[in-house]
């Protein structure tokens, strides 16, 4: 109960800090729209066209927005020193890493949320039949995207050149999901959609052993 207390407060934090600034999403939001914009402009795909590479330009975009949000994740707490205040104010200390990887996943599927319809418009696909598949896609792949972003992140954050770094340690670990997710949004926007459960499976294994691995490790992640 310690940590499921902890990690709410946290949370609350969290996003009380994000909402009040904005500055996180709405840079990761701008990014994304930017992509997508100048691709629609520049290819100016028709509806089957865009059924074969729209799903991949989506979550190619989903990978560098998380890559950018992700970036400042433990930065706060590294440079106003608050990290220590932290540890010391929560009985367990995985509820800080546990809150912000809540929080990161939160920030990433409204992001995904606010931008599909417009990427729905720009490339001409329906997505309203199949929304429902697609959220639980989308937040398979943003967990995925979050524990592991966020452990990285919380890694990264006291080195010198962690702009750098993190990207670097982020995308080959990405890999495994970026293929998943990008096949199973293909189904999904085919002719004929179909919620393909392989490439579920594998989204759902990514999520599981990472979490695990967090879990195990996560306090070590916390030490400065």
């Amino acid at each position: 109960m310690s940590l499921l207390s902890n990690t709410t407060v946290l949370l609350g934090k969290e996003l009380r800090t994000e909402f009040r600034s904005r500055e996180l999403l709405t840079t990761t939001i701008v990014f994304v729209l930017i992509v997508i914009v100048l691709f629609s402009f520049n290819l100016n795909p028709t509806t089957e066209e865009s059924r074969h590479f729209g799903p991949g330009l989506l979550w190619l975009a989903f990978l560098f927005a998380a890559s950018l949000m992700l970036q400042p994740c433990f930065v706060r707490e590294q440079n106003n020193d608050t990290l220590s205040s932290l540890r010391l104010s929560v009985s367990d200390p995985f509820a800080i890493f546990l809150s912000k990887l809540c929080a990161n996943t939160l920030f990433l599927l409204l992001m995904e949320l606010l931008l599909l319809p417009i990427f729905a418009v720009l490339y001409n696909v329906p997505l309203l039949g199949v929304f429902p598949q697609l959220i639980l896609v989308l937040s398979l792949g943003s967990l995925g995207l979050s524990v592991t972003g966020t452990a990285v992140s919380a890694i990264s954050a006291q080195a010198r050149m962690r702009e750098l770094l993190l990207p670097l340690l982020l995308l080959p670990l990405w890999i495994p999901l970026l293929l998943p997710g990008t096949e199973a949004t293909a189904a999904l926007l085919s002719e004929d959609p179909v919620l393909r459960w392989d490439w579920i499976a594998i989204l759902l294994v990514f999520d599981i052993i990472f979490l695990t691995a967090v879990w195990l490790f996560g306090e070590y992640l916390l030490e400065e």
